[in-house]
């Protein structure tokens, strides 16, 4: 059947450009920008490699970017080594109290990393409560768990519910059929993980590393706190940009080229890596978690336990001393009370909470409007333009959170885009951070509607955009929405571009908290934190209503 649509093509054709020309000035130009400073000298106007020359001959600067490297690499190691074997064991043996324990495992996830280092900072920290009792206990002066060591800890609990949560998704989908065939001829059971479960889920692993080692290498807040000495590239980069002394651009645009270089070299290792290692697979036979016995039994309890324990450790902590009396600082006095809370959130002028959630509802409702015509832009529009579109949608997934708010800064300081200082500035690089997350999510709820669907609305009478608007975007909605309140989390959990891009008029509780850390108000940094913890409980409880399920694999 014929019909008219050259109104409707027209109509898609000014979005496809109109969305284009957004990401080619928010997306493209200030990475450019960034590109620019830092191969051009300020004084003279010319080419020049000096700041580049800088950071590779000056040891200080180049053990930034090994010691980043160090840590992301075993962060990511052990990461999947935890996550790999808890989500196997999750799925295979019937672990009381497994709906729970899963629930407890995406929470420690949801929360900021920094968050985790300020805890383990209350716990293991040189006046720490767990220090205090070893030095007691044993004679010793333990000077708390700084540097590489600290960084390590934190990074693996908080990384590896990522891991899980992919592994446990693809786990689900493996087809067990092929599992009991290599038991039945004589196959034993480390064997078969290794020689069938483990390159079953390697595309999947490989997947869940990538986004683990994103995550840790963009990571401000953590090393910044605990790290101490052991300085990496996002803290250099932003004491750089930041000096109190007068900030080096160029050197940070320098430093910011880099980062993304090693991103980009590992985003397309990882790309190889996964292509080489995939299998198609159907689950005819899922695999059934099953009751184990005797030693298995406990062992794999105990395992699950202890490690899903260390992770919500932290949360926990952190709620505990949000309620102590303290004297305004880093001393608790005793006693439970909520001058905290009174101290934070009746305190005058402090819109911390409700900058937060403003700046995350209208960055979401920017996130999902643009992701879905994306989306349906890339999978039923396909031509050039759409495949440039989709191909730019995704940069912002290899550019840590600092990188892009000193690119903003860069591109928008000055006219004729005069937005820093401003909520919209924050918005904007929220939104283009997250968006490749929404239109990925979008593309694959699109995947699964028939098109026939749409071409039967169409041939009712319907117009294309009616048919849009009316059929395709309800029938995308429930998946949409799912991962529209997993991106608000990580929104909210924000702290690399905040800390770039905030002033005191738009300051968010992530920002709030890593500050009242610096100053050492512990009391009122777990009051925010708390705030926060319990902001991404309920979204979680909201994402289990919205899709119907009970856990969060992928």
């Amino acid at each position: 059947m014929k019909y008219d649509d050259s109104k409707t093509l027209s109509i898609w054709s000014v979005l496809s450009v109109l969305i284009l020309a957004a990401f080619l000035i928010f997306v493209l130009y200030p990475l450019v920008l960034v590109l620019y400073k830092s191969a051009i000298d300020p004084l003279s106007g010319a080419l020049t490699l000096d700041y580049f020359t800088r950071f590779f001959t000056k040891q200080f600067y180049w053990q930034t970017m090994v010691n980043s490297l160090q840590v992301t690499v075993c962060a990511t190691i052990l990461a999947a080594a935890l996550g790999l074997p808890v989500a196997y064991l999750m799925r295979s043996v019937e672990i009381r109290g497994s709906s729970f324990l899963n629930i407890l495992i995406v929470i420690s996830y949801l929360s900021p990393p920094f968050i985790g280092a300020y805890a383990w900072i209350q716990l293991l920290g040189r006046s720490g409560v767990i220090t205090q009792f070893i030095n007691e206990l044993f004679g010793i002066t333990f000077d708390g768990v700084y540097g590489f060591a600290g960084i390590m800890l934190v990074f693996t609990l908080q990384s590896f519910p990522l891991v899980y949560i992919y592994v446990s998704g693809a786990l689900k989908n493996m087809d067990n059929s092929l599992n009991e065939a290599a038991e039945s001829l004589g196959c034993g059971r480390l064997e078969r993980i290794r020689r069938i479960i483990v390159p079953l889920v390697m595309p999947t692993l490989l997947a869940s590393m990538l986004l683990v080692f994103m995550r840790v290498f963009a990571d401000f807040g953590t090393p910044m706190l605990i790290g101490e000495g052991f300085k990496t590239m996002p803290v250099l980069v932003y004491t750089q940009f930041m000096g109190e002394v007068g900030g080096d651009d160029g050197f940070a645009a320098a430093i910011c080229v880099i980062m993304i270089g090693l991103t980009l070299a590992m985003f397309f290792a990882q790309r190889i890596l996964a292509r080489r290692s995939t299998y198609a697979m159907t689950a005819l036979k899922p695999m059934v978690a099953e009751r184990a016995r005797g030693l298995r039994n406990l062992l794999a309890h105990a395992a699950v336990y202890l490690v899903t324990g260390l992770a919500i450790l932290p949360q926990l902590v952190v709620i505990y001393t949000s309620f102590l009396r303290s004297n305004g600082g880093q001393v608790f006095t005793g006693g439970f009370a909520l001058q905290s809370y009174e101290a934070t959130l009746f305190a005058k002028d402090n819109d911390a909470v409700w900058n937060t959630y403003v700046l995350g509802a209208l960055s979401i409702a920017l996130v999902v409007v643009i992701g879905v015509l994306v989306a349906y832009l890339s999978v039923r529009k396909r031509n050039a333009v759409n495949s440039a579109l989709d191909t730019v949608t995704m940069f912002p997934f290899i550019i840590p959170g600092s990188v892009l708010g000193i690119a903003f800064l860069f591109a928008f300081n000055s006219p004729p885009i005069l937005i820093s200082g401003t909520m919209l500035i924050m918005i904007i690089a929220f939104s283009v951070r997250r968006m490749p997350y929404t239109v990925r999510s979008s593309a694959a709820a699109l995947g699964q509607i028939s098109p026939s669907i749409e071409e039967a609305a169409i041939s009712l009478g319907a117009s294309e955009m009616t048919t849009f608007t009316r059929v395709t975007v309800p029938m995308m909605l429930p998946g949409v929405c799912a991962g529209a309140i997993m991106s608000w989390v990580t929104i909210i959990s924000e702290l690399s571009s905040s800390i770039i891009l905030y002033t005191n008029a738009n300051q968010t509780l992530t920002v709030s908290i890593y500050t009242e850390v610096i100053r050492g108000n512990y009391g009122n940094a777990s009051a925010y934190a708390t705030i926060l913890t319990v902001t991404s409980i309920l979204s979680l409880l909201l994402f289990y209503k919205v899709t119907g399920r009970r856990d969060i694999s992928i």
